[in-house]
């Protein structure tokens, strides 16, 4: 069957499993965008406002749903506006195809309109890219994109088609399965491994967003009933345990709760388990580790001895490694290891009963969601809000942006995230400096009838980098105070969305109780809070635990 590259594309992406692909069309895929047309009954596509927002849009639809996202854009600007995404994508380890059109194969290094070196530019931010220079490699290389995308370590893959390879013909249906080549692993003696976890008396397990990408959830909680351990999570691996689990500590590291750190520091044995010991996750590295025997398990070698240097190195699928070490292990109890992890557990942020402030907005939303509503966040004060006090019940339900801590992330990463939960009611938590960046694809969520609820912290300044000037520069808040007059309720109303601006609790919840309306409607909820709000407890970057700081 001989097909034009376009419909190569389109077949391939629906044989890849690809119901919805998220993109922005343009000169050089207006070919690819014909096919979609004419396919429009087996593989849907939504516009977005900016490029970027298609990207997190993918970015939040895969970590949804497990699966892989997919982005369209054009040549020149289209492309390079799919970076930022692309590269957020890469470190936070999701999976992600984007697809770009280039100009014709004739026409390249020529400086013709809308060219550019997409393949050069995202080089260090891909797992890998290709340019695809002749048709006949371009079913081959749609399914090493996929393969190598959800292989190993996951991460986006960047495949840039020329507009003349769009239009050649060549057979379909050709091509060979790929498979990924078998790469020699770290050894490591099991026996010894088992015996360290055996012989230890304060164990304590640090989860990351590998177990989720693993889908081992499972097993890391039978882990923590076996070996009566406590267990930390990196922002990454937020929702890898229920939070109603009483041996879930939250989150570790320089926003993290007191609890998960100091259980941390304070453990014999960590088992490290898909986390890459970010520097917020470990503060002083030579304190880090110091009184502990370390099992660091990840299917990435790459990350074993990058930041931590670990006892022991297990690398491979999360999931895998941990039936085999659960196969061999029988349950204990460490009783008075227990009884300091609740004494941790004691020091907290106080409660602030009817004030207006960010903990309080946070509970109110949570009570009218459910336990598998999906929550995206942008960055900052909000995100780490967010992450500290909503209760997060099921896997992937938490949608941020970790490594890469992108601004505008969120609107995109919720549209995405909405699309691929069913069009569930989904959650925005963001502020008015990151909602400024990318709010104009409340126009998305506005035309594809998305039940979005974005709820604004909004405190007028740029609150996670003012509170560092505050500690940090003594008080000297260059550029961080806003005083923007823009007024998000009646943005969001021009938009078609329904605007409201609260400043109480009472105002919150009368608002929450007329918007609960299932999953229909599209709310934006501009709450006013106090400048002064910060993100407790704080460890210093480079700091230990013995620097946390747990008041003004």
């Amino acid at each position: 069957m001989r097909l034009k590259g376009a419909e190569i594309l389109i077949e391939e992406l629906i044989k890849q499993g690809v119901d919805t692909v998220f993109g922005y069309p343009g000169g050089a895929v207006l070919d690819i965008y014909d096919e979609l047309y004419k396919s429009s009954d087996r593989i849907n596509h939504v516009i977005t406002a900016h490029e970027q927002g298609a990207c997190h849009a993918a970015d939040g639809y895969a970590r949804a749903t497990g699966r892989t996202g997919v982005v369209i854009a054009t040549s020149g600007p289209g492309a390079t506006n799919l970076v930022t995404g692309i590269a957020n994508a890469y470190l936070d380890s999701v999976p992600l195809v984007a697809i770009t059109g280039n100009v014709s194969i004739n026409a390249l290094g020529r400086d013709s309109f809308q060219e550019v070196d997409i393949v050069g530019i995202t080089q260090p931010v891909v797992k890998h890219n290709f340019m695809v220079r002749h048709v006949q490699e371009l079913e081959q290389t749609i399914k090493e994109a996929f393969l190598i995308a959800n292989s190993g370590r996951k991460g986006p893959v960047l495949i840039d088609i020329p507009k003349s390879v769009q239009t050649d013909l060549c057979e379909y249906g050709i091509a060979v399965v790929p498979r990924m080549p078998d790469k020699p692993k770290v050894p490591f003696v099991k026996e010894k491994v088992l015996e360290a976890i055996r012989n230890c008396q304060r164990p304590f397990i640090y989860c990351g967003g590998g177990v989720i990408s693993a889908n081992a959830e499972k097993e890391v909680l039978e882990l923590s009933h076996r070996l009566d351990a406590p267990v930390g999570l990196s922002m990454m691996g937020r929702t890898a345990l229920p939070d109603s689990y009483e041996y879930n500590l939250g989150m570790c590291g320089m926003h993290g709760q007191y609890a998960a750190t100091k259980a941390q520091s304070e453990c014999d044995l960590m088992l490290a388990v898909g986390v890459r010991f970010s520097d917020r996750a470990t503060g002083d590295i030579n304190e880090y580790t110091r009184k502990c025997t370390v099992i660091h398990i990840d299917i990435d070698k790459a990350e074993f001895g990058k930041n931590v240097n670990s006892d022991f190195c297990l690398q491979g699928d999360v999931k895998t490694i941990l039936q085999d070490l659960l196969s061999e292990l029988k349950g204990v109890r460490h009783q008075e290891w227990r009884n300091e992890v609740e004494e941790f557990k004691k020091v907290v942020i106080p409660d602030r009963p009817g004030e207006f402030c960010p903990k309080n907005i946070i509970n109110a939303v949570r009570k009218h969601t459910t336990d598998t509503t999906v929550v995206a966040t942008d960055v900052g004060q909000h995100q780490m809000w967010t992450v500290q006090f909503y209760d997060f019940e099921a896997p992937r339900t938490l949608l941020t942006s970790g490594g890469l801590g992108t601004m505008g992330y969120g609107l995109g990463a919720a549209i995405g995230g909405c699309i691929g939960s069913g069009r569930k009611r989904t959650v925005l938590f963001t502020s008015e400096g990151s909602f400024g960046m990318n709010l104009n694809e409340l126009c998305t969520v506005v035309s594809q009838d998305l039940p979005i609820t974005v709820v604004i912290l909004d405190n007028n300044v740029l609150g996670m980098v003012r509170q560092w000037q505050g500690i940090f520069y003594e008080g000297r808040y260059s550029q961080t105070t806003l005083n923007r007059k823009t007024d998000f309720a009646a943005l969001a109303d021009a938009f078609g969305a329904k605007g409201y601006s609260v400043s109480t609790l009472e105002e919150l919840e009368k608002v929450l109780t007329e918007t609960d309306t299932g999953d229909t409607g599209s709310y934006v909820i501009d709450c006013h809070i106090n400048q002064d709000e910060k993100v407790l407890p704080m460890i210093p970057p480079g700091k230990s635990i013995k620097n946390i700081i747990l008041k003004d």
